[in-house]
């Protein structure tokens, strides 16, 4: 899929293909994003751009002279944005191709960013007038867009930490499979950010001369800044959670080991008793006893009476 737009006014402004003609496009447009491209599309984009996309196998490369550099073609930025897989989060490389008046993007699958962007554009709330603009505008919502899915974890983490220390009977193993999820989705929103530093600071690199973008950039590295600590500070708490999660199990079990133990101690006398009279001798005293039987019973649960006395002003149990 193939999406054009365009500055008018100095706004993000989408154009809409006739009958599928890329070469009367082409030239009033800034912006070119190219979404799960066929075959097809991708020749007749590149004879028009005179320009080579990059492949599937060259975006996910993770050497820095792979992912940030300079050619003929233009600037190019190989950056990790988030997605959502199955439900949990994930990340996937969009491909940036900045020319003097031209922004090509490339990906594999929709983004929430770049919906949220062409919406923004759609009610005409998207002010930018270069495609160097444009592109510093991308990786500052992206970084926006990052700061409220930390916000969400840190929401969640403050129901799952009410839940293990707060609520009685809770239901820690599912307890620990949410904070995994957390920790998981933690992970990927820092490595965004890493990523994300790191193409701000090469595009700062190339982009010196560009006043616009000298305003820009400071604040998005102090935002990134900010998040990093952030989810630093998730981390802790993940950790603390799942230690605390896993030490309540423990006590849990030791619990049960705890009942098995008294339960054996207790039956330990009984059992002693009891193959005491069981042995076959010839000759034993109480065998002919006639209050035999009820004394043997009565020893038993005597001997099992003791121990749990004992335990009890002991404060075992």
């Amino acid at each position: 899929m193939l999406r054009f737009f365009g500055f008018t006014n100095g706004k993000l402004v989408e154009h809409k293909l006739t009958d599928g003609r890329f070469d009367q496009t082409i030239p009033h447009t800034g912006w070119v994003d190219a979404q799960d491209t066929s075959d097809e599309e991708r020749e007749r984009l590149e004879a028009l751009l005179h320009t080579e996309l990059p492949e599937s196998d060259d975006v996910e490369e993770i050497e820095s002279s792979a992912r940030y550099f300079t050619d003929s073609s233009g600037i190019h930025v190989h950056s990790l944005f988030l997605t959502q897989s199955e439900g949990r989060m994930d990340t996937t490389t969009v491909a940036f191709i900045l020319q003097a008046e031209l922004l090509i993007t490339v990906r594999e699958c929709e983004l929430a960013d770049f919906r949220l962007l062409r919406m923004r554009a759609r009610r005409g709330q998207v002010e930018v007038r270069t495609p160097r603009h444009l592109l510093l505008t991308m990786f500052e919502q992206k970084v926006e867009n990052l700061a409220d899915a930390i916000e969400d974890i840190h929401h969640e983490l403050e129901i799952v930490s009410h839940r293990v220390l707060e609520e009685t009977g809770t239901d820690l193993e599912s307890a620990i499979d949410d904070l995994a999820a957390l920790e998981d989705s933690n992970g990927k929103i820092r490595l965004c950010l890493m990523d994300t530093q790191r193409s701000i600071s090469f595009l700062q690199r190339q982009l010196r001369e560009s006043k616009g973008a000298q305003e820009i950039i400071p604040d998005v590295i102090r935002d990134i800044d900010t998040l990093m600590s952030h989810t630093t500070f998730l981390f802790d708490k993940i950790n603390f959670l799942m230690s605390t999660t896993q030490g309540f199990i423990n006590i849990e079990q030791n619990k049960i080991i705890k009942i098995f133990s008294i339960a054996s101690v207790m039956f330990l006398p009984p059992t002693l008793v009891a193959s005491m009279y069981g042995m076959n001798f010839e000759f034993m005293p109480e065998l002919k006893f006639a209050f035999g039987y009820p004394m043997a019973i009565g020893l038993m649960i005597l001997a099992g009476i003791i121990p749990l006395v004992y335990f009890k002003r002991k404060g075992w149990l």
